[in-house]
């Protein structure tokens, strides 16, 4: 699959930057304070689930940080390291680079959400929590990721500068996290109903924090990433021709 070539060139650049170190280390030491302070470290007692849904509730935020804070370069820093042309003149079509990026982004974002594993690990020292809840409060980490990651990839490839393509997707980003729920209360129907049905925290993660596996938020993900990433792919099919 020729998407595999630019995910494999890409990720091996993430690998070797210094910077996406510093990014998710820096964002996995937040993520750690914030569990311990506002999860584990709080003097009331609690159930275990509930200090379960306080790490995802968290954990979903980092990862989205993680994906737009990783993709803001990936089209961005084609046009200023001069290899834009490369990828203009490509025998690879402009659906393929674009997946492949986004698989690339994909991998860093899966390598954090994997260091993260340590943090519901430690409420078994305590308490005890269901696998199954973990696994389904991970793969609603892992879809928010995915979206992200494809906000993020649009940006970059609507951008030639990286931190208009940040700041873009990170708008984009908190609108759908946070914007969309409180707009969604001063509208009047039907608007209100479109608006509440973008929040993708509130209406679409909240089910795998608690634990449900809720079919219609998974092809929700699954969609708004196909929407970026097709969004994407035609923004870099347009910037052939100019």
């Amino acid at each position: 699959m020729r998407s595999l070539l630019i995910a494999k060139r890409d990720l091996g650049a993430y690998v070797s930057s210094v910077s996406a170190y510093v990014i998710v280390a820096a964002l996995l030491l937040l993520n750690g304070g914030f569990f311990h302070a506002f999860a584990l470290g709080r003097d009331d007692a609690r159930f275990s689930h509930e200090v379960l849904e306080d790490f995802f509730y968290l954990n979903w935020g980092f990862a989205v940080a993680t994906a737009v804070l990783l993709t803001m370069r990936c089209f961005a820093d084609e046009s200023a390291q001069g290899t834009e042309s490369l990828l203009r003149t490509s025998v690879l079509s402009d659906g393929s680079v674009v997946l492949g990026k986004w698989l690339a982004a994909m991998g860093m974002v899966l390598a954090y959400v994997g260091l993260t594993t340590y943090m519901p690990a430690l409420i078994f020292v305590n308490g005890s929590v269901s696998f199954a809840h973990i696994g389904v409060g991970y793969t609603g980490v892992v879809l928010a990721g995915a979206v992200a990651s494809a906000i993020g990839v649009f940006c970059s490839a609507l951008f030639r500068n990286q931190i208009a393509s940040g700041i873009v997707a990170g708008v984009i980003a908190v609108y759908m996290s946070v914007l969309a729920w409180m707009i969604s209360d001063i509208l009047a129907p039907p608007f209100s109903d479109i608006a509440s049905y973008t929040a993708l925290f509130n209406h679409h993660f909240v089910p795998f924090m608690e634990g449900r596996l809720a079919t219609s938020s998974v092809i929700y993900h699954l969609t708004l990433t196909a929407g970026f990433l097709f969004a994407a792919t035609h923004v870099l099919h347009a910037r052939r021709w100019e």
